[in-house]
C-alpha cells in the first residue's frame, strides 16, 4: 500500500472530515475519499463513521492511526537521515523532448555531488504529470507550457523556450525571407501527439486565423518528426532545443517565421507540501539559468 495512503488517512483523522483533510493536502476530495476506500478494503475494516455531521474514528481506525503515527514517524527519520547521506531517490515527470535534450547535464552534475541518489526520468503527458505531481507519485514536474495549468501547484519559470518552424533546406518556404500566417496555408505538417502543448497552441491559432492546414503524419517521438521534415515529408513546429543539433549541421532549416501568440516558458512544479530534500533541493536549484550555460 503508497505510503501516502497512509498519510491521508491520518491527515483526515485529525481533521475529522475528508473535505478539510482534501484541503490540506491540496488534493481532490474524490482523490481523499478514494484512499481511504482503498484502505478500507485493504484491511476490510470500516476505518471511520458518521457522527453528527463530521466523522470519527471506528476501533479498527483507531488501532490502525497508532501503528500509522509510528510508520509515518520511521519514515520521516529515515527521510531526514538518507538526504544527509544524499542517497535515496529522485523521480522527475517530464516531456520527451527535455528528457532527450534539455535535462542530461543536469542529472549528471547531481549524479556526481550524490553518487548514492536513484535518479528516475518518467515522460508522460503534460496533463499525467500536473495530475501525479499532485498525487505525490512525482517528486515534481518540468515542462514547457504558456500558462501554469494548476494554481494548487507551486510553479518557478526558468526560461522562455523560443518555438521553431522547421523544414528541409530545399522546401519551398525555406528559400522566402519571411513567412506570414497566410505563407502556411495548405501546407503539409509533421505533428507531435495532440495533446502536446505547442502542438494545441498552433492549431489553435491556424483555427483562429482561418489558415487551412493538413496533417500528414502524426507522430509522439520529437526524433520522428525532425526525421521526417529533414526528409522532406512536411514542415513542424518544436521547441528550439529539440531541434539544434540538427539546425546546426544543415539537415534542418528554421523558417524565418515568428508570432507572439507561440510562445513557451520551461518551467517546473511542485506540491506546495512536497517535503524536499537536500538532492532535491540541489537540483531545482541547479536548473536556474545562471546555473548552466547552453
Amino acid at each position: 500500500m503508497d505510503l501516502i495512503y497512509y498519510q491521508t488517512f491520518r491527515e483526515v483523522a485529525l481533521r475529522q472530515s475528508f473535505t478539510r483533510a482534501a484541503e490540506q493536502l491540496g488534493y481532490a476530495q474524490s482523490s481523499v475519499t478514494t484512499q481511504i476506500q482503498k484502505l478500507e478494503k485493504e484491511f476490510d475494516v470500516q476505518l471511520f463513521e458518521r457522527y453528527g455531521r463530521g466523522l470519527r474514528l471506528t476501533s479498527a481506525g483507531e488501532e490502525l492511526l497508532k501503528t500509522v503515527t509510528q510508520m509515518l514517524e520511521l519514515h520521516q527519520q529515515a527521510k531526514e537521515k538518507l538526504a544527509r547521506q544524499g542517497g535515496g531517490s529522485l523521480t522527475i515527470g517530464t516531456i520527451d523532448s527535455l528528457a532527450a535534450y534539455y535535462l542530461p547535464p543536469f542529472v549528471q552534475r547531481i549524479r556526481h555531488s550524490y553518487p548514492e541518489l536513484n535518479i528516475r526520468l518518467q515522460p508522460d503527458r503534460e496533463d499525467r504529470i500536473v495530475h501525479r505531481v499532485k498525487e505525490g507519485e512525482l517528486d515534481f514536474g518540468l515542462m514547457l507550457v504558456g500558462e501554469p495549468t494548476d494554481p494548487a501547484l507551486e510553479w518557478t519559470e526558468i526560461r522562455e523556450e523560443p518555438l521553431v518552424l522547421v523544414s528541409a533546406p530545399d522546401h519551398p518556404l525555406a528559400r522566402l525571407d519571411a513567412v506570414d500566417l497566410r505563407r502556411l496555408s495548405g501546407e503539409e505538417w509533421i505533428m507531435t501527439e495532440e495533446t502536446c502543448n505547442y502542438r494545441m497552441m498552433l492549431e489553435k491559432l491556424l483555427r483562429s486565423e482561418g489558415i487551412p492546414y493538413r496533417i500528414s503524419l502524426e507522430i509522439g517521438n520529437p526524433e520522428a518528426v525532425k526525421g521526417c521534415v529533414a526528409a522532406g515529408g512536411g514542415i513542424a513546429i518544436l521547441p528550439r532545443l529539440a531541434a539544434d543539433a540538427e539546425l546546426g549541421r544543415g539537415e534542418l532549416v528554421a523558417l524565418p517565421f515568428s508570432h507572439p501568440d507561440l510562445r513557451l516558458s520551461l518551467q517546473s512544479c511542485i506540491h506546495p507540501r512536497k517535503w524536499v530534500s537536500h538532492a532535491l533541493h540541489t537540483f531545482l536549484d541547479s536548473l536556474q539559468p545562471d546555473e548552466i550555460s547552453f
